[in-house]
């Protein structure tokens, strides 16, 4: 039996996310679990922190070398999480 006011739970969370005014977290902590996906293992293995502080992404890495390719990577980067 189907109610009138029955609704898809996917439309449940999104108004839920908006009422308690959780969306931008839920964003933000969803780049950081899918960073592995993003960047792959190899950067991933080598990153020590990732978290997001004013709508700014941080991350720590072990090696200098990352980071150089990272900041020469900044503008696909940006288009990935922008993308999700």
């Amino acid at each position: 039996m189907s109610r009138t006011n029955d609704k898809p739970l996917k439309d449940v969370i999104e108004q839920m996310l908006q009422v308690y005014k959780l969306r931008r977290k839920f964003d933000e902590t969803s780049l950081v679990v899918a960073w592995p996906e993003m960047m792959g293992k190899a950067i991933a293995n080598r990153t020590k922190d990732i978290f997001i502080r004013d709508r700014k992404l941080f991350i720590r890495l072990e090696s200098a070398v990352i980071k150089n390719e990272l900041m020469m990577m900044r503008s696909n980067i940006i288009e990935k999480m922008n993308e999700r």
